[in-house]
């Protein structure tokens, strides 16, 4: 046994095998004597009934295992790493006053920082944050975007600038006079806790892509269609974050005839490994982290 609870990031691009890992961890910390238990760090997988979409695991495939912080938001509802992180600590903090280890999941590279390092966040300011979304609609984000880089060129250049809604959280967070992080981890990162240890999965590229292609077509043939269907009538239309997800939005087209079934399917494809691409950079950055392949030998990684 440990001397104390430990916090485990088991962390790495989309379809690497992370659920899994987490579970025979837990498994093999419980056949040592260390209660264990799960707390997801996947933006997507927080909403209620995003679950083809997201590769989700159903109550029977989580072996009994307790997971914390899954189906915790509405579609129409804003899911934003700040409202998230005091819930994922809180449910860590629960895990280790239980006893427990605590592994954390996940491959939203943000949410999972904002656990793990003392993480702190820029300032709100609501009244600013809907002007800003109307001049979006009206000017597009490309004149958002000039602006950002008259006022903080560095942010302006590792900001996604497909990613509408971090472009207006930079200038926000610019407009009141505050440091932007933009979407990069703090300049000199320190662990929450100290009895934390990374693990990151990875699989080489020409493997990876072959597995997110093929993992897309499984979504499409096991019903993403009539989930996203299902949750168009609880609101994932009037959603900020939900209805921009990688494949729902895809699936929304198709569903509205902007797309084809292949089209929707080729475009969630080349979406999904670009976002697996910037997955693996953003994680490369943290120092201490253990590259695992899989199979992973997990009682080897207890060994250690």
């Amino acid at each position: 046994m440990v001397s104390a609870p430990r916090l485990w990031a088991v962390v790495g691009a989309t379809g690497t095998g992370k659920s899994d890992l987490a579970l025979d961890l837990a498994e093999a910390l419980r056949e040592r004597g260390n209660h264990a238990e799960i707390v997801n760090a996947d933006a997507m997988q927080l909403y209620r009934g995003m679950d083809i979409g997201t590769a989700k695991l159903n109550l029977e495939e989580r072996r009994g295992i307790p997971h914390h912080l899954f189906d915790v938001r509405e579609v129409e509802q804003e899911a934003a790493v700040a409202w998230y992180q005091p819930l994922a600590r809180e449910a860590v903090s629960g895990i280790h006053e239980r006893g427990g280890d605590a592994i954390l999941v996940g491959g939203s590279g943000l949410y999972v920082s904002s656990v793990i390092y003392d993480f702190q966040f820029p300032p709100r300011d609501p009244e600013v944050r809907v002007r800003l979304e109307r001049e979006l609609e009206e000017q597009g984000v490309a004149a958002l975007l000039d602006r950002i880089r008259a006022l903080d060129p560095e942010t302006a250049a590792r900001i996604d600038p497909r990613n509408d809604r971090r472009v207006v959280r930079a200038l926000e967070v610019l407009e009141q006079g505050g440091e932007n992080h933009g979407a990069a981890l703090p300049a000199q990162p320190v662990l929450w806790r100290p009895h934390t240890r990374l693990i990151g999965m990875h699989v080489d590229r020409p493997e990876l892509v072959e597995r997110l292609d093929a993992r897309v077509e499984r979504m499409w043939e096991s019903g993403l269609l009539d989930e996203v269907a299902g949750l168009r009538e609880q609101g994932l239309e009037r959603g900020v974050t939900a209805r921009r997800a990688i494949g729902y939005a895809q699936a929304l087209g198709q569903l509205e005839g902007r797309l084809t079934r292949a089209e929707a399917i080729a475009e969630t494809q080349a979406l999904t490994r670009r976002y697996a691409r910037r997955q693996v950079s953003w994680f490369k950055r943290y120092g201490g982290l253990e590259w695992q392949r899989p199979p992973v030998d997990v009682r080897s990684l207890l060994e250690g």
